[in-house]
This record gives structure tokens, sequence and C-alpha cells, in this order.
């Protein structure tokens, strides 16, 4: 993970693009003159040096805050145990209650049945000394005139007799039984409760520390906020003075009268259009689709139109949004494999969608070789593809990179973390291995930590929707995140957006737009409200909110009974937002207030 002011610092992007058109070799019709001089031509040069971008894994610097970070984790991951501890626990005493209900509704019964079965026998009781003026069975005995007539007599008595002391006793009996099944119920319970209020102790216990980390973490992520903000104003002037660069680029084919050929023209070195001379590539032979062109003692190079037309969109983005997976496809927001994309399939040029894919299936170049335009992918290899950019110059790259959350000019990677180059104008090729992420290694991407997305996020899901940008969930620097234009709630750069266009639409149907109480929510807020409402919350760190990637809403949509709530339920896929199935009516914990963006 990445945070903190040292690595904000290590991630200084200063310095420009350089075009360097190389020397080539020229065909025989048009051998440029010896004194030429040095065939490089700069096209601009930004002040200053580029500062190496941190190589994955090795960003996050300071040894104070990696600590907090760890403990962090180490206390989440205690909370979501004491959590599910505490819940279990619970039903434990609420099965239990219900059994000591249960015993307790049995043991009235059989005191209500050994009170009948008494006064039966005390009724029974007073007909005997009642019955000797009635002719009945007492009154029998003592008129009797023979010992059949007695013995008759006696029999039904002691039957009579017999009866009410066997009802009387199965009586007493099932009281005795319900009376221990009560006592055993009781103790069941007390256990239980007892269980509980300690988890619940520890659980708070848990939650003090997490508060107190947050309190630790507040001032180094203040200054991670107020790094990241200085850092993308140099970012800005950066990208401005490259863009300015491309736009002298093209100018100077413009002004020379070259129009670039396309893609296709220019795949056979051998056949290149009139006036066009090859390009040597590493070891002397002509590189395939680029080429030069002698200009009043200057050469140019020359880059296939929809190579400039691919670069030329992807200066335009300079600046735009980071978003990972399929919401970066612009043209709002971007992913790196997203943004190479959207500008060579806008130019016409068939690219994968993937950044291994497009490393596997594109045609390579040497490292010695690669022209603006190229691709650039970026490692190491025991992370596999983890990033794409594309080349400016020998120098940097065009990249949209998650830990700035934004489209940007950056420094070339080197050493291990340089996988390699390609070609996108040479058309595809068949699949070539791709580098494989090692077993155990971390999901980086776009330059960030990337966790897969997940089913039930959110309060009751207990998943998170997955890490974006380097930053750990609510510990996102609010300049990495977006306005969605309510107050000072702020989201994901890509759900901000759509969440927008959503409003708008809502505001078409009901003449307002739509209401919001929360939105990303902070580490430390996340510890608030935990405490707060322990079986509602999500264990601090967990919450869809701390990505920035959930709201709480009102104006209506907090009542399933309203027309509001019933408007978002059908027309919030569209915009990338969902109401989660743990939320809804009747799915467990029911919250019409809380929507989650799943990408547009």
């Amino acid at each position: 993970m990445r945070t903190g002011p040292a690595v904000l610092t290590a991630l200084a992007l200063v310095g420009g693009l350089l075009l360097a058109p190389a020397a080539g070799t020229v065909g025989a019709q048009d051998r440029p003159p010896t004194d030429q001089g040095d065939p490089r031509v700069e096209a601009g040069v930004a002040p200053g040096a580029g500062v190496p971008d941190p190589r994955p894994g090795e960003a996050f610097a300071d040894p104070a805050v990696a600590d907090l970070q760890r403990t962090a984790s180490e206390v989440q991951a205690e909370l979501g145990d004491l959590a599910g501890r505490v819940r279990a626990a619970q039903d434990e005493v609420n099965t239990a209650s219900a059994v000591l209900r249960r015993a307790r509704a049995e043991r009235a019964e059989a005191e209500a049945a050994v009170a009948a079965q008494q006064q039966e026998v005390d009724e029974f009781s007073r007909s005997v000394f009642t019955a000797m003026g009635r002719p009945e069975e007492i009154r029998l005995l003592l008129t009797v005139t023979n010992p059949k007539d007695l013995l008759d007599g006696s029999t039904m008595i002691e039957q009579l007799r017999r009866g009410q002391d066997d009802r009387l006793g199965q009586a007493l009996r099932r009281h005795r039984a319900a009376v221990t099944a009560e006592e055993a119920a009781a103790g069941v319970e007390r256990t239980a409760a007892e269980r509980a209020a300690e988890l619940e102790r520890r659980q708070g216990d848990a939650t003090n520390r997490a508060d107190a980390i947050s309190s630790e973490l507040r001032g180094p992520i203040d200054a991670a906020n107020a790094a990241v903000v200085a850092q993308q104003r140099a970012q800005r002037e950066r990208n401005a003075e490259t863009a300015a660069n491309w736009k002298a680029y093209t100018d100077k084919l413009a002004a020379a009268g070259i129009t670039p050929p396309p893609a296709a023209a220019m795949r056979d070195p051998s056949a290149l259009p009139p006036g066009l001379a090859t390009l040597p590539g590493d070891g002397g032979g002509p590189q395939a689709g680029v080429a030069q062109k002698s200009v009043d003692g200057t050469r140019l190079l020359v880059l296939p139109k929809e190579t400039i037309e691919a670069v030329s969109a992807a200066v335009a983005a300079l600046g735009r949004p980071f978003v990972p997976g399929k919401g970066g496809q612009g043209p709002t927001a971007y992913s790196c494999d997203g943004l190479v994309r959207s500008v060579f399939a806008g130019a016409g040029l068939d690219v994968p969608g993937s950044a291994k894919k497009q490393f596997a299936r594109s045609a390579p170049v040497k490292a010695a070789d690669a022209q603006p335009g190229d691709l650039v992918f970026v490692g190491p290899a025991r992370y596999g593809v983890q990033s794409v950019g594309i080349v400016l110059d020998e120098k940097t790259m065009l990249a949209a990179d998650a830990r700035l959350a934004g489209v940007v000019v950056a420094d070339m990677p080197s050493g291990e973390s340089l996988l390699g180059f390609a070609r996108p104008a040479l058309g595809p090729r068949q699949a070539r291995p791709a580098p494989r992420r090692a077993e155990g290694e971390l999901n980086w991407r776009c330059g960030g930590v990337q966790l897969p997305a997940r089913p039930g996020g959110g309060a009751a899901g207990g998943q998170a929707a997955g890490a974006w940008g380097g930053y750990p969930n609510g510990l996102i620097p609010t300049a990495a995140l977006c306005p969605i234009g309510v107050g000072a709630h702020v989201l994901r750069c890509d759900a901000a957006q759509l969440f927008q266009a959503m409003s708008k639409a809502f505001a078409a149907a009901f003449g307002r737009p739509l209401c919001v109480t929360d939105s990303y929510r902070t580490f430390d807020g996340q510890v608030d409200l935990y405490r707060r409402k322990p079986s509602l919350a999500a264990v601090p760190g967990t919450s869809n909110h701390g990505w920035g990637l959930a709201l709480d809403m009102c104006g209506g949509v907090e009542s399933f009974a309203r027309p509001e709530h019933a408007w978002m339920a059908a027309n919030s896929h569209a915009f990338g937002w969902v109401h989660p199935g743990w939320a809804r009516q009747g799915g467990g914990r029911e919250e019409p207030w809380h929507w989650e963006f799943t990408g547009g």
C-alpha cells in the first residue's frame, strides 16, 4: 500500500517531453548529406530532470506509517473476527432465550395442569363426605345387603380414586420435568449472555485501538493529501509542457508539408510512400511502421497517421481522472490499458483491452528502437504486466497512473520494471507468452494495488469493492477523489461523474437533484460509526464508503414506499449504481438509503 509524505516525495514528477527522432539509413535515391550533424532533433525539453517513479512495492517508505498500517490491518482483522463471533454469540443467546421462553411456558402449563388435577381430587374428597344423603357410591357401601353388592361398589370407588391419583401424578411429573428444563435453559442463556458480553467488551477494546490508530494516521494522511495537491499542481505543469511539445512536433510536420501516411503503407520498409526514408533499427536494419524525412537539413520522424491521432488523443486526455476496471475506457476517466485501448481504437488500430493481452498480441520492438506512439509495458515480471504506457521519447511516457489518480506524463520504467515495447501500428500478432503474476504476489494494476471486485460488499456483506490508487480503505487523499456536486461529498472520479449524470436524470423526473447524506468515509469516520452502530456498520477499513464507492441517500430514496426509491431501483443500473441485495426489502439488513457503484 502507498501512503504518507515519503511516498509522495518519491513520486514527484518533473521534466518534460523529449521528442527524439532517430537517425536512419536512407534509400539510394535520398541519401542525407554527411555534414548534417546530430540526427536527433529536440522538439522541446521542459526544465529539470525527471525523478524516477518508485517501483511497485517500494514506494511505501515511511516505516512509522507502515507500522501503523500493519497494526490497522491487524485490528481490522480482529474486528472482523470479533464481529462474526459477537453475531454468533448473540445468535446463541437468542436461541437460548427462545428455548427458555418455551420451557417457562411449558412449566406454566404444567402448573396449571397440577392445579386442575388437585381441584378434581379435592372435589372428589368432598363428595365422599357429602354423599350420605344421595343415592351415590358411598351410600351404596352403607346400604349393601350382600357381599356381591359390596364388592361391586368398592371396586367402582377404588377405580375412581385410582384415576384421580394417576392424573395428578402425571401432572406433577410433567411439572417437575418442566422446572428442570427451565433451569437448564436459564443456565444456557446465562452462559451465552456472559460469552456475548465478553466478546462485546473485546470488540470495544479493538474499536478503541482502531480509533487510536486513526488518530495517529490523521497527521500523515493530511500531509499526504497536501503533498498530492502540490504534486498534482506540478504534474499539470509537466502535462501542459508535454502537450505544447507534441503540438510543436505536429506543427513541424504540417509546416514541412508532410502528410502522415496510414499505418498499412508503412509496414513494409522497402515500399514506403514517396519522399520517406527508412529509419534504421538496432543492428542497422530498417524499422517497420516508422520513417523519416529530411527537411532543410533536419530529419523529422514520420509516424503513421493512426499513431499520431492516438498520441494526440492521449495528450488531450492528460489530467483526466484515473479509474480502474471497465470504467477506465473513457472518455471522462481512464485506466492505463483502457486509455491505450481507447485512443488506438479511436484512431482505427485494433488493440486488445487488457495490458496483458496488449503485451501478448502487439508486435514487439527492441528497447533501442522504441519511438513515440509505441507501447511500453511495466512490471516487474513477478507482478505480471501491471501497467502500460505510451512512449513519448526515450525518457518519458504517457499513462493513466493509479498513484496520481490521473492521466499523466511519467518517467519511463527501467531495470526489472521495464518488460518491453510494442508497436500498435504494425497490427496484431499471434499471441506470445506474457509475464504472469507469481503465486502470493500482490496484484498491481496501473501502478497501484488492485483487489478484485467481490459481490456482497458494504456494511452487511463485509466484502471490499477493491483497492485502487495504492491507498488504503478510508485513507485516500481527497485530492485523489472528485466532488459529486452535493455539498462537500466526494467519490472515486468515475463514480462521481456518473452520479452527477444520474442526479441530472433524477432531477428531470422530480424537479430536484438527488439528496446525499454520506459518501466517501474516512477510516476514523468508519471507526466512529462502528463504535456507535457495531451491528450495522462495516468493520473499519472494509466499507465500500472507504473506497469512495458508496452513497447514503435521502430525499425519498431512503424509503422503500416512496416513488424516488422506485425510480432509483429502475434507473440506477444505467449509471453504474446498484442497491445491493442485502440492503433491499427482505434482504436481511434493509437499508433503502444505501447504494453502491459497480462501474458504468
